[in-house]
């Protein structure tokens, strides 16, 4: 195998496939490398460890078609390191030889016919808007959970919705739920779990793109981004039953402004040290935060808002509500309590396309 690139292109190119490589002990050698096949003028680069699958395609000036498997790691640093410009990489016996301008180097290769082969993605394809899907992911996505002791926990539910799509979270201590209407994606009734780290790689891609073309299969879920194509394994199990949790009705609305709550959580969280929350009190008046952590000090802020019901304090992890307040779009947002240990939602006053609930803390 033997190509020429411009640097910028095999940088970009392998830093996303290498996304997916193997960084975990215990895993097959070969898949800590980035597979290449070279078609004509067309690079294929892949990484997998398995359970989740990138591949890259890349314009190239081809001379020797060919497979290897390069080392993902010191390949992508190697590439990296160049000035810009052309790149020759050739592939002879077991190295493969980087050269570019007076820069040459030599790096083993793993052996090809030991990665694994994969298999092909669904036939069936939809088409969804890249900027709506990628706004519901970073909505959604950071409230799964990162312990894989609870595997079902770091999963997104896609579900289908009578008008579209559903995407839901949890890790037990906030969840969050975004629709799509209008987007088709699954049959009535259909539901898939899809890893969190897989639609996290997902949302890196999804940036300057028009379109994202999903291909569901019986096990595993493929995403086409451009020339990108990421392959994810399933999450098999049952999700917990998400709508149980949120209640029914609230008899308690704050509404307020979504920015200059951020700020007031940001200053008085300060305070908020050792697992310490932030309560949050309501009253006809508005609201005020309040933090106190023994041995370090205390602080307490007060901000306009409405307020509708009975005089309430609830705590909050406040990192957890800055998440929420976070991604909830609209510049006014309402934060709906039944009492101090029931959860509490978050919602926008501009849409009801997203709901973000939140347990509070026992003080």
């Amino acid at each position: 195998m033997r190509f020429r690139s411009e640097r910028d292109v095999l940088v970009e190119a392998l830093g996303a496939a290498g996304r997916a490589v193997a960084n975990r002990g215990g895993a097959l050698p070969v898949l800590s490398g980035v597979r290449a096949e070279l078609a004509g003028d067309q690079l294929t680069l892949t990484g997998s460890d398995l359970d989740l699958t990138i591949s890259v395609e890349a314009q190239v000036s081809g001379e020797t078609d060919g497979v290897a498997v390069l080392p993902a790691r010191i390949a992508s640093d190697v590439v990296r390191s160049l000035e810009p410009g052309k790149v020759t990489v050739a592939v002879e016996d077991d190295e493969a030889h980087i050269t570019a301008g007076r820069f040459q180097s030599a790096i083993r290769l793993l052996p090809a016919d030991e990665f694994p082969r994969l298999g092909a993605p669904a036939e069936d394809a939809v088409t969804l808007s890249a900027k709506d899907f990628a706004d519901a992911l970073r909505q959604v996505v950071p409230a799964a959970s990162a312990d894989d002791a609870r595997p079902i926990l770091t999963g997104v539910l896609m579900t289908a919705e009578a008008d579209g799509l559903r995407l839901v979270a949890t890790d037990s201590y906030r969840l969050a739920v975004r629709d799509l209407p209008g987007q088709s994606v699954l049959r009535e009734g259909q539901s898939v779990l899809v890893p969190s780290r897989a639609l996290r790689e997902l949302e890196r891609l999804l940036s300057g793109t028009d379109e994202i073309t999903l291909r569901l299969g019986e096990r595993d879920a493929t995403f086409e981004v451009g020339t990108v194509r990421l392959t994810t394994r399933l999450i098999e199990g049952e999700f917990p039953n998400y709508r149980g949790l949120i209640p029914s009705s609230y008899p308690n609305i704050l509404t307020v402004g979504r920015d200059a709550l951020m700020d007031a959580v940001r200053r008085v969280k300060l305070m908020a040290r050792e697992a310490t929350p932030v309560r949050v009190n309501m009253s006809s008046e508005g609201l005020e935060l309040v933090a106190i952590t023994q041995d370090v000090g205390q602080a307490h802020e007060q901000l306009d808002g409405k307020y509708e019901g009975t005089e309430l304090t609830v705590a909050f992890n406040p990192e957890y509500l800055l998440d929420g307040v976070g991604v909830t779009p609209g510049d006014e947002i309402t934060l709906e309590t039944v009492d101090h240990q029931k959860p509490a939602v978050i919602r926008s006053v501009d849409g009801a396309e997203f709901l973000y609930l939140l347990m509070p803390v026992r003080v």
